[in-house]
């Protein structure tokens, strides 16, 4: 069987490449709007030291593609010169059979760079290279010189080889679905819907002067806002449900994850998704999911690590009334990493349907989704009471902050409803608490605890923002 010749890949990749022949990234392209981890993730590409491959990962239709060309076109504005870029999306099927050091070859004998030039080397959808982790390894120690990048959709791949095969010449960056406050910068309402103070460096705190209108937008956010595309594209958004299910859904519980790691019920994990959607930021027990489902433990144990492995669901872990965690983790609670894809399985959420309280919190969960933080987050569970959200950034039982998402401004006026909450700061000895509301915003003492009532809203903008510019994603209570 005839192979493509190199002359035939050489007309592929400079079609791939059109800053070669016109100096900028393609005008479309350009024109989408930055992530706001754009900034964080050009510095990593530019970093000359570690010598290590950037590998950018995510799930499906975040933005990975666009802001891998984002980035070119900043390297172009900083003078990095044309020919010294090269950007090759491995899903192409022409490219098959091909190893990565040839395709490289090809770049270098095109412009007659040696081995010691300083290029910058793009490989988009790099988990369709069989052992390309250990390719790209041994590119990254062959070609000091040269910055490597890497991104991909099938997360758990990537994930799983970056840190297995990678140890030390890899460096991970995660980007998640847009943000609260990414959403309202992309449908040009930020200025107008939010008004920031500053608190400290990478710390703002949020209001707004039309608070109607943001839970309006919020709304908007849950059912579609998590995906650029959705967002930007007004076909795409009036057919919202089935761009989801169809182009993120289905290829992962069907195609990715099935493809990894060999399962052939598939049928068995799509039921364990969509119960986990349907009944997102729920307490969930192995024990009562496989004597209800009839699947053995270890299966769905396995299933729940792939799903979050691939960014599907988030897990948190249990603490008790003291901020202890549990010796053997019998519960944990569940959440889908994108609101979105409850609307799209299930229907459409408005601001008084039953599960707004369930997707706030949701919401709340995923600003935390490119966070170092991330790992410091529980939830309190004891009898008689609960904690929605503890935070605990160290070794040991101490608590830095505890926050309850509610979607009702009932329990300014009714302080039962948030009886757990008094609770667990006086025995954790906090002075503060965060209790969100549906429209409240209001400072009140409660039996020596301060509570701090602010709107979901305002608050889920507010830890999107802080956490995109690398702050550390406190929810400010004083």
């Amino acid at each position: 069987m005839k192979r493509l010749s190199d002359k035939e890949l050489q007309t592929r990749i400079a079609f791939e490449n059109p800053w070669w022949r016109t100096g900028t990234i393609d005008p479309v392209v350009n024109a989408y709007p930055r992530r706001a981890y754009y900034d964080r993730f050009l510095a990593l590409v530019e970093r000359r030291n570690p010598n290590r491959a950037v590998i950018l990962m995510g799930p499906r239709r975040v933005g990975k593609t666009v802001m891998a060309h984002h980035a070119i076109g900043g390297l172009l504005s900083s003078g990095v010169p044309r020919e010294q870029i090269l950007y090759l999306s491995l899903d192409t099927p022409l490219y098959s059979g091909f190893d990565l050091d040839h395709l490289l070859g090809l770049f270098h004998l095109r412009f007659g760079h040696q081995r010691d030039a300083e290029v910058f080397v793009v490989f988009d959808e790099i988990q369709y290279f069989r052992d390309w982790e250990r390719h790209l390894k041994s590119l990254v120690d062959s070609y000091p010189t040269h910055r490597f990048v890497g991104s991909g959709s099938a997360a758990a791949a990537l994930r799983l080889k970056s840190q297995e095969s990678g140890a030390g010449r890899f460096t991970d960056f995660f980007l998640p679905p847009l943000t609260f406050s990414e959403y309202l910068s992309f449908v040009g309402r930020d200025e107008e819907l939010v008004e920031e103070r500053t608190l400290s460096q990478n710390v703002t705190e949020t209001s707004s002067p039309n608070l109607a209108a943001l839970n309006e937008e919020f709304v908007n956010y849950l059912n579609y806002g998590g995906y650029p595309e959705a967002v930007m594209s007004p076909a795409v958004r009036a057919d919202s449900s089935r761009f989801i299910r169809s182009d993120i859904i289905d290829k992962v519980l069907l195609r990715d994850l099935p493809s990894l790691y060999g399962i052939l019920d598939i049928q068995e994990l799509n039921r364990l998704f969509t119960s986990i959607v349907y009944n997102t930021a729920g307490e969930i027990s192995l024990d009562n999911l496989s004597t209800d489902s009839g699947v053995a433990k270890n299966t769905i144990k396995r299933y729940i690590e792939y799903l979050e492995a691939a960014f599907l669901i988030r897990r948190l872990n249990r603490v008790d009334q003291n901020a202890r965690s549990f010796k053997r983790a019998r519960q944990f609670k569940a959440y889908v990493t994108n609101c979105a894809m409850r609307g799209a399985l299930f229907g459409y959420v408005g601001a008084d349907h039953a599960d707004m309280g369930a997707l706030a919190e949701s919401a709340i969960i995923g600003q935390w989704m490119n966070s170092e933080s991330d790992n410091a987050l529980y939830y309190a569970r004891w009898k008689g009471g609960e904690v929605d959200l503890v935070a605990q950034p160290g070794l040991g039982p101490k608590v830095s902050w505890i926050l309850e998402v509610k979607w009702t401004d009932s329990p300014v006026s009714d302080w039962r409803e948030i009886q757990g909450v008094l609770d667990f700061a006086r025995r954790n000895r906090l002075p503060n608490a965060t209790v969100t509301t549906r429209t409240v915003s209001r400072r009140v003492l409660i039996n020596d605890v301060s509570i701090h009532f602010k709107p979901t809203a305002v608050l889920c903008y507010e830890l999107g923002k802080n956490l995109a510019s690398g702050g550390a994603g406190v929810v400010a209570t004083a």
